[in-house]
Order: structure tokens, then C-alpha cells, then sequence
């Protein structure tokens, strides 16, 4: 653990300079910063993420995950109603989420489930495919939307904190909130599980009354913090 308290200029410039020796198209180049190296190419990243950028990139707003990431969700009224932004050209892009954890996932010819909110970019050559949890349960949570990403090519979501995996099977079904759950494996359809008694209204009243119920082989992954959404204004 760091726990320098002060710096001279030129320590904290070390410290805090990118590194240039690696160009990777996704680069981790801090815990919660991801540095997108473009020739040519365009991505798509969650809007108001870009913290700075060098050289040719133009923006452009998609409004509520509209066209890329599923028509479909400009029609939702959920509280996870992500907002979009493509971007284009050539130069070095740098995307964070409000200070959270940055994990860069190289797919090949594989898929991967992830919460809607917890998605920061997506190279163009990944397919996507958006589904609202359908239940009652489901909008009462924030109308939860998971986004499926297939193919081969790059993706970056985001945690808060150091998140944790579990292993689900056919013996051991796994159970989570549903503010604190941020990806699943391929195979696992995920259902919502409700626990509406008297008791579960006292208190914060997420995970403890809703949860997300995951039956089969594969894996979760969650974070350690109840992220909840609110409803935006279209």
C-alpha cells in the first residue's frame, strides 16, 4: 500500500505519466482509467467518460443505448437508461466511471452477459444484444437490462472495488443483489427471486427483498457496493 503523503513535481509526474511503451487497442493505464488506442477505428463508450484524449477523434451522442447497443432500450423507463457515444479516428481516447475499477476482457468467438450500466466501451467488430429482465421484480429494481457481447475483439466494464467470482452449479445456485451484480457467463439466464414481506421494507430494501437467482454451470461476478440506479429524464 502507498502511503507516501507528499511528492516533489517532477515524483508525481513519474508517478502519474502514461506509459508510452505499451499501445495495446485497450490499455489498462490506470485501476480506473482505460486508454483506448485508435488508428483509424471506431468504439463505442459509455457517455461522459472520455476524461481526455490526443489526436484526431470526433464524438458523437447516441442518446439512450439507442441503435448499437439495441433500439430496444430507448423505449425503457428503467433508471439504467445508459447513455451512449461513438467515437472515431486516430489518437489515444482515455474513458473512467466515476473513480471505479477498470477490467479489460479480450473475447475470442466467446460471449459474455453484463449489466448494462457496469459497460464502458466495446470495440466495433463485438455484437451486442440488450434484454430487460422480464418481471414485475426485475422494473421494481431499477429495470435491470443485461447486455450480451459476442464475437472476438475487446470490451471494458467497470466495478466498484476489487470485484468477486462465483462458480454456479447444477447443485449450488448462486443468489445476488441486483445492484451489486455486474457480469455472468453465457449460459446462465438469470431469474428474479422476490422476498416481499413485511420485514423486507424496513432497511434499504435491495437485495434483501429482490435478488437474482443464477441455476445452472457457469460463473457471477459482483462488486462490493449496491450501485443504484435512478430514473434519468429522457
Amino acid at each position: 500500500m502507498d502511503t507516501k503523503r507528499e511528492y516533489t513535481l517532477s515524483e508525481l509526474i513519474q508517478e502519474s505519466a502514461e506509459n508510452s511503451n505499451e499501445n495495446d487497442f485497450f490499455e489498462l493505464e490506470k485501476p480506473a482509467m482505460l486508454e483506448v488506442n485508435l488508428k483509424n477505428q471506431k468504439i463505442m463508450a459509455k457517455a461522459g467518460s472520455m476524461v481526455a484524449y490526443v489526436g484526431n477523434i470526433d464524438f458523437k451522442r447516441e442518446g439512450m443505448l439507442s441503435k448499437g447497443l439495441g433500439g430496444l432500450l430507448k423505449k425503457a423507463i428503467s433508471g439504467e437508461g445508459t447513455r451512449l457515444m461513438y467515437a472515431k479516428g486516430t489518437g489515444k481516447l482515455y474513458l473512467a466511471d466515476e473513480g471505479k475499477k477498470v477490467k479489460i476482457i479480450k473475447l475470442q468467438n466467446e460471449s459474455i452477459f453484463v449489466n448494462g450500466n457496469d459497460v464502458l466501451a466495446i470495440d466495433e467488430n463485438i455484437r451486442n444484444d440488450i434484454k430487460m429482465l422480464k418481471s414485475v421484480a426485475g422494473m421494481m429494481s431499477g429495470g435491470l437490462f443485461q447486455v450480451k457481447l459476442s464475437g472476438s475483439g475487446y470490451i471494458a466494464i467497470t466495478t466498484h472495488g476489487e470485484p468477486l467470482l462465483l462458480r454456479v452449479s447444477a447443485s449450488q445456485p448462486v443468489y445476488t443483489d441486483p445492484n451489486a451484480t455486474v457480469a455472468w457467463s453465457q449460459n446462465l439466464s438469470p431469474n428474479i427471486k422476490t422476498n416481499l414481506t413485511f420485514g423486507s421494507f424496513i432497511g434499504r430494501g435491495s437485495g434483501e427483498s429482490l435478488q437474482m437467482e443464477f441455476f445452472g454451470e457457469g460463473w457471477v461476478l459482483v462488486q462490493p457496493y449496491e450501485e443504484v440506479k435512478y430514473a434519468q429524464k429522457s
